[in-house]
Formats: C-alpha cells, sequence, structure tokens
C-alpha cells in the first residue's frame, strides 16, 4: 500500500494588487482582492470569493462556496462550513449537498469561530468560539453556541 502525498499550494488563484500571503498556505481556485493578507496554515477552496482589504488570519478554513466582502477580519482558527450531513454523515464531495455562505462587508469573525451555511450582513461581529447556525440580518456583535444577538450596533 503506497501513501500519496500531495504538497501545499497556491495554485490558479486570481490575486488582486498588494495582496500579502505568509506560507505554508493551501490556495487553489479562488479569488482574493486587493490589499489583503492571508497568515499561514490557512486553506482556501476553490470558487471562494474575498473582497477587497480583508484579512484572513493564520489557520482559517475558508471551504467551497464561500463569499466575502471588502473590509472583513477573519481571525485565527475560524472555520466555515458548507456540509450539514444532511443525510446523517458527510456528503463525500456530492456539491449538491453542500449550501453557501455570504458575508456581507466590514465582518469581523474571532478566534475559533464555526460560520455553518449562512448570510451575515455587513458591519456584524462574531465573538470568538461562536457557532453561528443562522442568517445574521440585524447589524450587531454575536457571540455564544448557537451565536446569538449580545447587542446591537449602530449603522
Amino acid at each position: 500500500m503506497g501513501v500519496r502525498l500531495r504538497a501545499a499550494a497556491i495554485r490558479d488563484v486570481s490575486f488582486g494588487r498588494d495582496v500579502t500571503v505568509i506560507e505554508p498556505v493551501n490556495l487553489y481556485e479562488c479569488e482574493i482582492g486587493d490589499n489583503c493578507f492571508v497568515g499561514p496554515f490557512v486553506e482556501i477552496q476553490k470558487g471562494v470569493s474575498i473582497g477587497n482589504r480583508c484579512r484572513i488570519q493564520s489557520h482559517a478554513f475558508i471551504c467551497e462556496l464561500v463569499s466575502i466582502g471588502d473590509d472583513c477580519f477573519i481571525s485565527h482558527g475560524a472555520m466555515f462550513v458548507n456540509d450539514l450531513f444532511r443525510d446523517g454523515g458527510p456528503a463525500r464531495g456530492d456539491a449538491s449537498m453542500w449550501a453557501a455562505t455570504t458575508i456581507g462587508n466590514a465582518v469581523s469573525i474571532g478566534t475559533g469561530a464555526v460560520i455553518l451555511p449562512v448570510d451575515i450582513c455587513d458591519g456584524t461581529v462574531i465573538g470568538a468560539g461562536s457557532v453561528v447556525t443562522h442568517d445574521i440580518a440585524t447589524r450587531g456583535v454575536y457571540a455564544g453556541n448557537p451565536a446569538r444577538l449580545v447587542r446591537p450596533l449602530k449603522d
């Protein structure tokens, strides 16, 4: 029985201007806007779109079907999920069973947060360790498992 080794890589990425990437990373078939920062040990999968002036900190995982707006901050170890195990287990690559996530502009996601397939409105803050299970349509600070509104934020 053989072992197949695959190195982390940057492959088929559309980069904007003045992007900083700290290796090692695994970035493939995605789009990263102008003036962004991507820290080490980050994975950004195919089809992901990241807006301008975003910071993706170390150890973040951004799966397929995620769109992130402009001026967003994704903290260390934040995880995005596209497979809800609808049939009791993983979809095993069947993308028809996955769901999308849309992150608005100026959203900050705290360390270790888990973002299930949801829409998060502009100007929202997600606290460290939170699990976002439902759409967020009102700007505010959200925290907990499941994430709940802690306090609203002014426009």
